[in-house]
């Protein structure tokens, strides 16, 4: 027996009631059913019902399957609800048309019940699979927030340094995929500042010597929190937390690292956030300028930064500054 979830709800549509009947006692065991006879019913419960999968037949009076799906995929509500289309119609060019239209699959009739109900889990496991994504990365970016609770900065510092990031990232030679796991990794850079007093962090004047050493735990303090995982994301995200305050000349900090002994994630990050923190207003300093803050982090070229990024920043400055306008603190 498949193992399939009892409260998954599927919507089935099609305007034959004896095809309906032939889906509902292939189905009813597993999952729970709500039914639509035309593309027009079917809309409507998609909103109404917001069910987890749509069977949809084509050929309908009316609106045909087809149509139905491009307007449930035109609605934020309803796009993300996978559409599965069984239907007589068998020619390669309609099978196109129901991709194009945007179905994730195409079954044609009689339909084959061992074939319906593996297509069914296969697309609910996927939609499960996104779901999980989509929550992981929802409480990376609050583990993200919480640290700036300790912290002077904003919410909005977090989302353009890790938009920056992304896109030094691409300059650099990252494919699109491993520059997304960087822009939601990023925003856990200074998770570790959770760890840090409240003496120390939110202390409006200078650091004492024993303070500082304090406070540049907080990459290990990161590290340990994000700890070791399967997964790439936190992987990185460990590694962004722990080498971001690196410098490429052996100056920084946690580990004194050099070059490219510096993972190139905290070599990216290190540039970001710091040409975020720089044009950007905080309570102890008013915002440089792009043009002073250019000027800085070039003749921290090799320093601090690795050159060849900041020639990418330099490079890549109105995609930059594009960012910022669009995420400004408020």
């Amino acid at each position: 027996m498949l193992n399939m979830e009892r409260n998954a709800t599927l919507l089935l549509v099609d305007d034959e009631p004896v095809n309906l009947r032939v889906l509902k006692q292939l189905l009813a065991p597993y999952y729970n059913l709500v039914f639509a006879k035309n593309g027009e019913e079917a809309i409507r419960l998609a909103h109404s019902q917001l069910p987890d999968l749509i069977l949809m037949d084509v050929m309908m009076p009316g609106m045909t399957g087809f149509d139905a799906c491009k307007q449930l995929k035109a609605d934020s509500v309803t796009a993300s609800i996978p559409v599965i289309f069984v239907t007589a119609l068998s020619d390669e060019h309609d099978e196109a048309r129901g991709f194009e239209a945007g179905g994730v699959d195409y079954v044609t009739k009689p339909v084959s019940p061992t074939v319906v109900l593996a297509r069914i889990k296969t697309h609910l496991s996927l939609v499960q699979a996104d779901e999980l994504k989509r929550t992981r990365l929802q409480v990376i970016q609050r583990l993200g927030r919480a640290a700036e609770y300790k912290d002077n900065e904003t919410g909005m510092h977090v989302m353009r340094m890790s938009h920056y990031a992304r896109v030094l990232a691409l300059a650099y030679g990252f494919t699109p995929a491993q520059a997304d796991v960087l822009l939601h990794a990023a925003p856990m850079h200074d998770i570790g500042k959770i760890g840090i007093p409240d003496s120390i962090m939110l202390k409006p004047g200078k650091l004492t010597d024993e303070e500082f050493a304090i406070m540049k735990t907080h990459p290990h303090i990161g590290a340990e929190i994000l700890g070791d995982a399967d997964s790439r994301l936190l992987q990185i995200a460990k590694s962004v937390a722990l080498t971001h305050h690196e410098k490429w000349d052996g100056s920084g900090y946690p580990n004194g690292l050099v070059g490219e002994q510096i993972p190139v994630e905290g070599r990216i990050v290190a540039v970001a956030d710091v040409f975020d923190a720089l044009t950007s207003k905080r309570p102890y300093k008013e915002a440089w300028t792009v043009e002073n803050t250019l000027a800085v982090m070039k003749e921290q070229k090799g320093k601090h930064f690795e050159p060849v990024l900041i020639d990418l920043l330099e490079q890549n400055l109105d995609a930059l500054l594009l960012i910022k306008a669009q995420w400004k603190d408020e």
